[in-house]
């Protein structure tokens, strides 16, 4: 394990900023590029939401980089290598992007620009995964134990923040689709989030010398580090990890049945531009910052092990939001959609915090990156199949049923807020307390008695 430094708020916002090129690189593949693709080509939305899910459906690889970086070391370091590895990855199917667009805007078949779209969502995918629980292991690694789910809250916070505000520069940068100005949003994506990439970790993690790398977690011939096979077996051995990974699921395969179609829904419901749509995200992602802001505030010295409740309140609210949204379809009233996207993006603030720290709770330090690569697994692959799924959903309801557009989204939003719901059954069922002490965490008599009484 690499000794802990002390953690400071400045030092989260270094990290942080390793966002930035996450945030720009998320709002083209998933915001702008679809949207441009359903709405602007007149594409079904069915295999554009494949191939955004195509890449979560990888994550595997996440368990195996997590796992990887626990026990072994690439130039003396564990977590930074792979993670710079993965972020190459993702700048290197950019260009592949913005080449599809060009191909499919000339003819919708086109086999070139197709096979640029797999080729970039398999590269952009990849590279996400082998860096993505690398870089949470660093984060939790940089602060001590009372501490991380706060440090991990804090980069998260940083990703939704920096979210917002590259979604309302793109939409103000291309209000309506032009093909250039998308190739120079690539380009600048590409400097900036690269910078970035490199600048919020070098030098964080501390490099350990040849001689020195024996010991444990160190993962060198003869340490007796267990294989890949035997960790996993022991991490799901415990109903409540499959517990835990079955909450993650649904909580986030239902936030984000919206991913893909909340864009088209403004413009096939309400006839609205490119660069009104492309503000919906932004919307959401801001009230997400305030809440979780002020959760940071008023919680952050609560035990991460009594934050059970807290993500419980968060998806109802959530829930709530979709409700709305379930409405704004149905009746046709477009003023309840800010309405909508303001309430739900305020419970996932909430969600965000006490989620983030019951991961932090149920990552033990000796598997840390093992832990958090499954769960990565679970929120990435879910996350994929909701982009899916809505997909799926927006086109058998309004393509094959013929219902009409408000009706036909406002079904999905519905079934949306179902899953968000249900989620909070499963959070109810698992003992997060007990797993923290058989873990090896302390917790304190106080401590235990509040989250009792929680």
């Amino acid at each position: 394990m690499e000794p802990r430094r002390h953690f400071t708020f400045w030092r989260a916002i270094r990290l942080g900023s390793f966002h930035v090129g996450s945030a720009m690189g998320d709002i083209l593949v998933t915001s702008i590029w679809n949207r441009i693709l359903i709405t602007n080509f007149g594409i079904p939305a069915t295999p554009v939401g494949l191939l955004i899910a195509l890449r979560y459906l990888l994550s595997p690889l996440s368990l195996w980089a997590g796992n990887l970086t626990d026990n072994k070391r690439f130039f003396g370091l564990r977590r930074t290598p792979l993670i710079w590895l993965g972020r190459a990855l993702m700048l290197l199917s950019l260009p592949l992007l913005g080449l599809s667009v060009l191909r499919l805007g000339a003819s919708a078949g086109d086999w070139l620009g197709w096979g640029s779209a797999l080729l970039s969502s398999l590269m952009y995918g990849v590279g996400t995964l082998i860096s993505g629980s690398p870089y949470l292991a660093l984060v939790r690694d940089s602060a001590p134990e009372e501490r991380q789910g706060l440090a991990i809250s804090v980069v998260e916070m940083l990703l939704i923040i920096l979210y917002a505000i590259a979604g309302i520069s793109f939409s103000f940068w291309m209000p309506v689709y032009d093909a250039r100005v998308f190739w120079e949003m690539i380009a600048v994506t590409m400097l900036v989030g690269g910078f970035f990439w490199v600048f919020a970790i070098v030098g964080v993690e501390r490099r350990v010398a040849a001689k020195a790398q024996g010991g444990r977690g160190a993962g060198e011939p003869g340490s007796g580090a267990p294989g890949l096979g035997l960790v996993l077996q022991t991490i799901w051995s415990d109903r409540r990890t499959r517990l835990f990974f079955a909450f993650l699921s649904l909580a986030t395969l239902s936030a984000w049945t919206q991913d893909a179609i909340l864009e088209p829904f403004g413009a096939d419901v309400f006839g609205l531009e490119m660069g009104a749509t492309t503000r919906f995200n932004s919307y959401w992602q801001a009230a997400t910052v305030v809440t979780l802001i002020l959760s940071n505030v008023i919680w952050r010295k609560r035990a991460p092990e009594r934050q059970g409740r807290i993500a419980a309140v968060g998806l109802l609210v959530m829930a709530l939001g979709m409700a709305l949204l379930t409405a704004a379809g149905a009746s046709g009233q477009r003023h309840l959609i800010e309405l909508a996207l303001f309430v739900f993006g305020g419970g996932f603030g909430v969600y965000s915090f006490g989620g983030l720290s019951l991961m932090a709770v149920m990552s033990p330090d000796r598997h840390a990156g093992a832990y958090l690569g499954l769960w990565s697994i679970s929120i990435l692959v879910s996350k994929g199949l909701g982009a899916f799924a809505g997909g799926v959903l927006r086109d058998l309801f309004f393509l094959r049923l013929a219902l009409t557009p408000g009706v036909s989204y406002a079904v999905v939003f519905l079934i949306q807020a179902l899953g968000l719901a249900a989620a909070v059954l499963i959070l109810s069922r698992i003992d997060i307390l007990a797993f923290a002490r058989d873990t090896g965490r302390h917790v304190s008599l106080v401590e235990a008695q509040a989250a009792a009484g929680d």
